[in-house]
């Protein structure tokens, strides 16, 4: 089931989010920078904050008392250049249930609900590259950003569902 996330919420999508990023970005093993930049941000408080502001939806899809994902949207953020629409923060698949529709049927449900027009930015060794293609996202950019002492580059994805 797909439903619109609540405060109690909040605490089991910090501990989604810290092992879905950690999975993703920490391939390598666990460094500090990495440990720091996940503790400081996943957190209750992050995600209260976002459900109390009136720029960010934020549905998750539960399977009885299990949140197996989570999509969280910022309806005023705007890519600089191409699509416009508004920005998909983060989808996140718990891994053990990843493959099993679970992005897609999130997807569908933010088509349905906000309309189908929209980005996301994707690490370019992210394994979900090939997921949102098959999805019909286009590459539309590229966006690099400072991470401790190295540059992380990232896909600039665009949906269009209205072309």
């Amino acid at each position: 089931m797909i439903r619109k996330a609540c405060d109690s919420d909040c605490i089991n999508l910090a501990a989604l989010s810290l092992g879905v990023w950690l999975q993703t970005y920490s391939a390598d093993g666990i460094c500090t920078e990495n440990s720091r930049f996940v503790l400081s941000t996943f957190n209750e408080e992050y995600f209260l904050q976002r459900l109390r502001d009136s720029r960010y939806r934020c549905l998750v899809f539960e399977d009885g008392v299990y949140i197996r994902g989570y999509a969280l949207i910022n309806l005023e953020s705007r890519f600089q250049r191409g699509v416009s629409g508004f920005e998909i923060e983060k989808l996140y698949v718990h891994s053990p249930f990843q493959g099993r529709g679970i992005g897609q049927k999130l997807l569908a449900e933010i088509k349905e609900q906000f309309g189908d027009r929209f980005w996301l930015y994707t690490w370019v060794r992210n394994k979900s590259v090939g997921f949102y293609e098959k999805c019909g996202f286009e590459h539309i950019g590229t966006h690099r950003f400072a991470f401790g002492d190295h540059t992380i580059e990232n896909h600039v994805l665009g949906y269009d569902g209205s072309s």
